[in-house]
């Protein structure tokens, strides 16, 4: 915990030491200014954080957010950062059951194997075919999209023009998601597959005329201008070292166990009160830039706090002593679990889903998807687990909003894992429980966090994911030039809630120094 020396004015105070707030941090310390960064816990990270969560077992899990889509490589160049991802062969798997039978289906691997795996579970060549072409035009609009991130943002007419794809507009920006999905497609997995990227931490219907599901589409469509996921080498806990190294490589003082609690300014100049395990101390900037949730934003500068948006999604996080074997023995596990393994995802699946949360019911089928971080990077793994044949899992369940775990959060944790497990186990030829590892006190290597453990642990409002519903990547009433401001003049809000915030990008951060140094 480094103590901050005096009572000494910053250009700029960060608060809060999660991804975004280092991004910033390391740009404003690059440029010449003087940066401090305050962050409550012991350790910077936030959520992009890897961790050894099973007692005495040398495996280090990115225990929360996991993979890497939405990080622009210009903020790896910028920053110089040594930082790596891999890509996966295998987009996803989805086992389901036809005619008594066993099946799936394979998207990766190559496009003659992907086709081969779209006509013997469809019957021909028509669903390969429509995905061919809706894919083809996201990943036309991730092209002209992506880019616009790190600049300032465009209005609504400007970023309709670069897209230039009349269709494409329509189906993402002003109708409901699954009028595109039930358009282009016709079975019901094919369907399914396609909606769960409108569904990763958002909770609504294929149908809500709000869009909340096509903005989460969005942002799951255009990462790195071709929609690509990426597994982060070592954990996502390398990315968010290595910002904070760059960051105090480039003279920021980053102080851990420094807790801001109060932010007050004039205008011009402002002071942050923040409380250690010593007392309180003050730091005077020119700009404060808040790495946390607007909620949290509110309460530093004595404002009305927005309402939180609720979180609504499971993550699981598991060691196994193998991989389990599948009923479906045409394909291999290693590749099965490489990619996104759907469970329960089927068109009608998820909104059976979407309908018994949204009555304040429990998913009777749990709809979820898992993927192994160490089939592509072993490195998270001690030599002996690697070499043991060890490997992770990782599950992130969807249409469980927070208000489902309000009577008992403990007690609807459990069973909701029961449940989303059973989900898998009918797809698998053995249980995954005869897989598991187990840690030094001889418990199962498995654990589950609820949207009401993120508010806990991380003071996520609501557990959600993004800190607030996800915003269009266009200039709105009230946003600003560069979607980070605030309605207090020299504080910015530099978290996942600021206007192309969520998921980990470095996008809010990068774009809360670039005001700053205009400024």
């Amino acid at each position: 915990m480094p103590a901050i020396e005096g009572t000494r004015s910053y250009d700029a105070v960060i608060v809060g030491g999660g991804h975004n707030g280092l991004v910033a941090a390391a740009y404003l310390a690059r440029a010449g200014r003087s940066v401090l960064v305050l962050e409550r816990l012991g350790h910077t990270g936030g959520a992009a954080v890897s961790t050894r969560p099973f007692a005495g077992v040398d495996a280090r899990l990115s225990r929360y957010s996991y993979l890497v889509s939405l990080l622009p490589e210009k903020i790896v160049r910028d920053l110089g950062l040594r930082f790596e991802v891999r890509g996966r062969t295998i987009s996803s798997y989805t086992p389901t059951e036809r005619g008594g039978r066993a099946t799936g289906l394979l998207v990766g691997g190559g496009e003659r194997r992907t086709r081969e795996a779209f006509a013997r579970l469809t019957g021909g060549e028509r669903e390969y075919a429509a995905w061919q072409r809706f894919y083809g035009m996201t990943s036309r609009v991730a092209e002209r999209v992506f880019p616009t991130l790190t600049e300032p943002l465009p209005d609504r007419e400007d970023l309709r023009r670069r897209i230039d794809d009349e269709t494409a507009w329509r189906e993402l920006f002003e109708e409901p998601i699954g009028v595109a999905v039930e358009e282009n497609f016709t079975d019901d997995l094919v369907r399914g597959v396609v909606l769960t990227d409108a569904l990763i931490g958002t909770f609504a219907d294929a149908h809500d005329p709000g869009l909340a599901q096509n903005r989460c589409f969005l942002y799951h469509v255009i990462g790195g201008g071709t929609g690509a996921w990426d597994v982060p080498v070592g954990g996502m806990g390398a990315l968010t070292d290595a910002l904070a190294a760059a960051a105090r490589t480039a003279g920021a003082v980053i102080a851990t166990g420094h807790e801001a609690v109060r932010v007050e300014t004039d205008g011009k100049t402002a002071e942050v009160t923040y409380r250690t395990a010593d007392g309180e101390g003050v730091a005077a900037a020119r700009h404060v830039l808040v790495n946390a949730s607007p909620q949290e934003l509110a309460h530093l500068m004595g404002d009305p706090s927005p309402e939180p948006a609720e979180g609504a999604q499971l993550k699981v996080n598991m060691l196994l002593t193998r991989l389990p074997r599948l009923r479906d023995d045409s394909v291999d596990p290693r590749e099965a679990f490489a990619g996104t393994f759907h469970i329960a995802e089927g068109y009608r699946q998820l909104a059976t889903a979407h309908a018994q949360a949204a009555a304040g019911e429990l998913p009777a089928a749990p709809p979820s998807e898992i993927y192994c971080h160490s089939l592509t990077d072993p490195t998270i793994l001690g030599p002996d687990l690697a070499g043991r044949g060890y490997q992770t899992l990782t599950l992130f369940g969807l249409h469980t909003p927070a208000r489902l775990f309000a009577r008992d959060n403990d007690a609807v944790r459990e069973e909701l894992l029961r449940s989303t497990l059973a989900q898998l186990d009918a797809h698998l030829a053995e249980p995954l429980a005869d897989c598991l590892a187990t840690d030094a006190d001889g418990r199962p290597c498995i654990e589950a966090k609820t949207p009401l453990d993120l508010e806990r642990d991380l003071r996520l409002p609501g557990g959600n994911i993004f800190h607030r519903a996800l915003s269009w990547p266009y200039a709105q009433e009230g946003t600003g030039r560069w979607g980070v401001e605030t309605r207090h003049p020299g504080v910015l809000l530099c978290g996942a809630g600021a206007v192309r915030g969520g998921g980990v990008s470095g996008v809010p951060g990068h774009n809360a120094a670039m005001a700053v140094l205009e400024a």
